[in-house]
This record gives structure tokens, C-alpha cells and sequence, in this order.
């Protein structure tokens, strides 16, 4: 009896330890609940933790459940078995559970890990997009993006910064620009000096000098040290604004701080000496490029293309001439820019002649002539009244599918105008038009003009017909040819008629238009008219020049009328500018 007794006591023990560790399961179970809810309630995804907290419940009441059915079949077994038996399950049981929650846990880590990567690999192209957007000029979408970026946590590279400041900077939005740097220095990246030369830059372009200058000062309270850019910015819209004086005082700063350890490099030389050219002070320009050849500075083609433009503008060819054979001997083959600078002086010059050797020499040099080089010749050509030699450079531009600017053709048109040559004028303005080049007010005026010198006016008026055609309506100057064509014709009602329509169409008279009429009434002798219409030009707040009283004060000393001559001066000298 006594073995049996111990069995037996030893299946109850193992009964209530069974009985515990199933209690202990409950409890188990419903922590591992709870600390799942509590664990992904943060999350987005609700119906997956839905799933997964089921698949542990079921997991741990399928335990559950072939415990009981152990736990019974070993009552009706009636306590055959031993204690290790027992145990053996109890630990199966824990390890099942155990390994159903390690992997669950590695799933989780996994699947977070992949969308942080992912996230993170978006918010990169994000910042790609962005500095792509900047340089197309897409900023508000680029704006918009790197907000986005910003709400989520997400702060871009200092470089995807610069490209957004830079890009609206260029375009003017200042405030944006200052309002994202003020971001960068509260919750980073801190502002590069790259990112305050674009503001710079942005206020310079704006003309905001102050507020340039003060960002400039405001860079070494964030501990960033100017470089030669920020210099460089400065000092060229000093000297473009005028201020030589301001920008010396600058390079003399430069000089004293050594930014990045040296001399004032060769574009910030450039820069000044082109700021003292412009200014008139060609010997200040000429010390600056005798520091640079004494210091060692190798010199470049844009450095000779200064001094050569300064000698142009202070009309010393000569020396622009000496200073490009200097550019060939050093190996700088001069550009297109080099060889319109000395034509441009040469045509202000009247030397065409020479302006058209240039010409023939950038040719032979493979230096291809552009709209700027074509338009100066051809300009220069027209006043010296060479209408067919600037035609010519006219076909020239064509054969080498260069599409002339209407301000070429309008040149040539008016060029033979004024020779009286209707018909060459007529055909260029045709040519003008199957080039895909629609002629302007100024091309219909100089027609106009033309037919007016011609005594058409009839002509004159249909031209004026036709512009109507291609959308253009007549302005001060249109009216002032037909007025004039018809009080030199004696049309005085034409005239009239012309002036009411000029009104009606809100295009308002100048002191032209009342010359013109002013001429017909003294020629007339309607004196009467004549005065109550300079009357109404003197009440029209015109600034009005000389000729109207002459014209006046001729036809009242031909009458003999000397006291209305001395009234006519007096009033005279009351409108003249003091």
C-alpha cells in the first residue's frame, strides 16, 4: 500500500503544479494582450494588429486546451505515470509559446526596419526632386515638397537647402529665402556660406545694399567666415551700381583679412578694374592690371577683354588694337566678344570701313559673327547712308540662318526710306515677312514716312489700313506723318479729321502734333486759330520746346506786328526750364 499512497501523492502534487502553471498561462496570456495592444496602438496598421494579437490568444488556447486534454486523460489513467512526464509537457508548452513570441517579435523588427528604410530612401528622392525642381524654376512645387519633407521629420541636406535659397533668391522671394535660413539655424542644418552668398547675391540683384551688407556683417555672429565669393558678390555690385569708392574700400579689406589665406584672386581684380573703366578712371583700372601682372596672377581671356572693352569706351582703339595683338602673342585667340568691342567703337567712330576689316579678320580667325556683330555694322552702314552695303550684311546674316531682330530690318527699311527708294524699302519689308519676322509700328512708320517725303498720302493712309491687319494701331508718331502729309497738302479738314480720330482712339497729341497744325493756320494767315491753339497746347501740360513760338513769331514779323511778336517771348521765356 505504501508505494501506492506515494504515487499518489505525487499525482496530486503534479496535478496542482499542472493547475498553477495553467493559471500561470492566464495571466501570461492576457500581459502578452495588453502589451501587444499597448505596443501597436502607435501604429497605422490596426487590422494586422488585430490579426496577430488573435494568433496569439488562439495559439495559447490551443496549448491550453491539449493541456486539459493531458490533464485529463491522466485522471482517467488513475495516476499511472511519473513527475517527469509532467514537467517534460509543462516545458514544451513554455518553450512553444516562447518561440511563437520570438518569432512574431522578428517579424515586427523586420517590417519596421524595411519602412523606415523605405521611408528614408523616398525623403532622398525627395531632396533629388527638389534641387531638380529648383533648377527648372519649379520652385513652389519645390516649396511645397521640402515643407512636406519637413512635417515629417525629415530635415534635407544642407546642399538640397542652398539649391531652394538659391533658386529663390534668383527669382526674388527674399522673405522665403530669409524665412527658411531662420528655420535652418533653429533645427539645422546650419547655413553654409554658400547659403548666405545666394542672399547676398538676392539683395544685390534687388539693389537692397543695406540689407546685403548687414548679412555680410551678420555671418561671423553664426561663425562662418566670409570667402572670396561673398567678396567677389559684393565688390561687382558696387562697382555695377557705381560705387568705386565703396567697392576699393572693400578689395582693401579683402586685402587686410586674407580671406582664405592669400591675395585678391583674379575675378575679384577683373571686377574692379572693369568697375574703374566704367567709371572713367582708366588710371586706377591700369593699376589694378599692373598689381595682377606683378603679383604673378595668370591673366585670362576675360581679363584682356576688359582692358580692350575700357579702351574702347574712353575711344583709344589704338590701344585696344595693342592690347588684342598682345592677347594672340600670349595664345588667347580673342572671342566674339573681344571683336564686337572694337567694332562697336569703331561704328560710334563713323569708321566703318575699318568696323567691316574687323569683320572680314573674325571670319578668317573661325570666329563666328553673331546678332550683336551684324546688327552694329549694319546700324553704323545705315546712318553713314550705305543702305545697299548694310543689305548686303543683311543677306549676309540670312545665308548663315541668322533670323535678323525686326530692329535690323527696320533699320534697312527706314535706311532706303529716307533716300526715297519706296520700292527697295517695300521689298525689304516683304522679305522681312517670309522670314517669319511680322513687322511692327516702327516697320509701318518708316513706310509711312517714306510714301509722306513721296507725297502719297493716300499710299500713306492705306499702310495705315493695313496695320490694322496684323493687330498694330497707330500711335503719336503714325498720326503726326498723316497730319503733316496733309497740311503740306493744304488738307486742313484731313488734318482735323485725323486729330478727332486721334482722340477718339485715345492716342493723345504732342507738341508735334500741334506744331503741324500751328503751320497750316500761319500759312493760311488764320491767326485767330493759330493762337487759341497754342493756348490749348500751353493748357495741355506738354513740355513745350521752342519751335511752336517761332513758328508764331516769324508769321507775326512777316504781318509786321512786332507788341504780339514781344508777347510770344515773353510767354516764352515764363515755359522755359530754369
Amino acid at each position: 500500500m505504501q508505494p501506492l499512497l506515494l504515487v499518489s501523492e505525487e499525482s496530486q502534487i503534479l496535478l496542482r503544479i499542472l493547475n498553477g502553471s495553467f493559471q500561470t498561462l492566464d495571466v501570461i496570456k492576457d500581459r502578452i494582450v495588453h502589451a501587444f495592444v499597448d505596443l501597436f496602438c502607435s501604429k497605422a496598421n490596426l487590422d494586422v494588429i488585430g490579426m496577430r494579437q488573435d494568433n496569439v490568444v488562439q495559439s495559447v488556447n490551443r496549448v491550453e486546451k491539449r493541456s486539459e486534454d493531458w490533464s485529463s486523460k491522466e485522471n482517467d489513467s488513475n495516476g499511472e505515470g511519473d513527475s517527469t512526464a509532467g514537467f517534460n509537457v509543462l516545458d514544451a508548452m513554455l518553450k512553444h509559446s516562447l518561440d511563437r513570441l520570438k518569432s512574431m517579435r522578428e517579424r515586427i523588427s523586420s517590417a519596421e526596419g524595411i519602412d523606415n528604410c523605405t521611408l528614408g530612401i523616398n525623403f532622398d528622392k525627395d531632396a533629388y526632386v527638389i534641387r531638380a525642381m529648383c533648377l527648372d524654376g519649379k520652385l513652389g512645387e519645390a516649396l511645397s515638397l521640402w515643407c512636406n519633407m519637413i512635417q515629417n521629420s525629415f530635415v534635407p541636406h544642407i546642399i538640397t537647402h542652398n539649391y531652394l535659397i538659391n533658386g529663390l533668391c534668383k527669382k526674388g522671394e527674399l522673405e522665403k529665402a530669409e524665412w527658411i535660413v531662420r528655420g535652418m539655424l533653429c533645427r539645422g542644418p546650419s547655413p553654409s556660406c554658400a547659403t548666405y552668398n545666394s542672399l547676398i547675391r538676392g539683395y544685390c540683384l534687388m539693389n537692397d545694399f543695406d540689407k546685403a551688407l548687414k548679412t555680410f556683417s551678420t555671418m561671423a555672429n553664426h561663425g562662418i567666415m566670409p570667402n572670396r565669393v561673398t567678396c567677389n558678390i559684393l565688390v561687382h555690385a558696387l562697382c555695377k551700381k557705381g560705387l568705386v569708392e565703396e567697392a576699393k574700400k572693400l578689395f582693401h579689406k579683402l586685402l587686410s583679412k586674407n580671406y582664405e589665406g592669400g591675395s585678391p584672386d583674379l575675378i575679384t581684380s577683373t571686377i574692379m578694374m572693369d568697375g574703374c573703366f566704367k567709371n572713367g578712371d582708366t588710371d586706377q583700372a591700369l593699376a589694378f592690371w599692373e598689381r595682377m601682372l606683378k603679383e604673378g596672377t595668370k591673366v585670362d581671356k576675360v581679363s584682356y577683354n576688359v582692358v580692350v572693352h575700357g579702351f574702347c569706351m574712353s575711344h583709344d582703339v589704338g590701344t585696344a588694337y595693342k592690347y588684342c595683338c598682345e592677347m594672340l602673342k600670349l595664345g588667347f585667340v580673342p572671342d566674339v566678344y573681344s571683336y564686337n568691342t572694337i567694332v562697336g567703337a569703331l561704328c560710334k567712330k563713323g569708321m566703318t570701313r575699318d568696323a567691316c576689316y574687323i569683320y572680314d579678320v573674325m571670319r578668317r580667325m573661325g570666329v563666328i559673327p553673331d546678332q550683336i556683330t551684324y546688327k552694329m555694322i549694319i546700324q553704323a552702314l545705315c546712318i553713314n547712308r550705305e543702305i545697299d552695303r548694310a543689305n548686303c550684311f543683311l543677306d549676309y546674316m540670312l545665308e548663315n540662318s541668322i533670323i535678323p531682330e525686326p530692329l535690323v530690318w527696320n533699320v534697312i527699311i527706314d535706311g532706303y526710306g529716307r533716300c526715297g527708294d519706296i520700292q527697295k524699302a517695300s521689298y525689304i519689308r516683304d522679305k522681312m515677312v517670309a522670314n517669319g519676322v511680322l513687322p511692327n509700328i516702327y516697320t509701318y512708320n518708316a513706310l509711312i514716312y517714306t510714301q509722306i517725303k513721296l507725297g502719297n498720302l493716300f499710299a500713306a493712309q492705306s499702310l495705315e489700313k493695313e496695320m490694322l491687319l496684323y493687330g498694330l494701331h497707330p500711335d503719336s508718331v503714325t498720326y503726326n506723318l498723316l497730319i503733316g502729309g496733309a497740311c503740306n497738302l493744304g488738307l486742313i479738314h484731313l488734318a482735323l479729321k485725323l486729330h478727332d480720330e486721334m482722340l477718339r482712339k485715345g492716342c493723345q497729341p504732342d507738341v508735334i502734333t500741334y506744331t503741324e497744325l500751328l503751320k497750316w493756320y500761319c500759312l493760311q494767315g488764320m491767326m485767330t486759330e493759330a493762337d487759341k491753339l497754342l493756348g490749348k497746347l500751353l493748357g495741355s501740360g506738354l513740355a513745350v520746346d521752342h519751335v511752336p513760338f517761332l513758328v508764331l513769331m516769324k508769321r507775326y514779323c512777316r504781318r509786321r506786328e512786332f507788341n504780339k511778336v514781344f508777347d510770344l517771348y515773353q510767354k516764352w521765356l515764363v515755359t522755359m526750364p530754369r
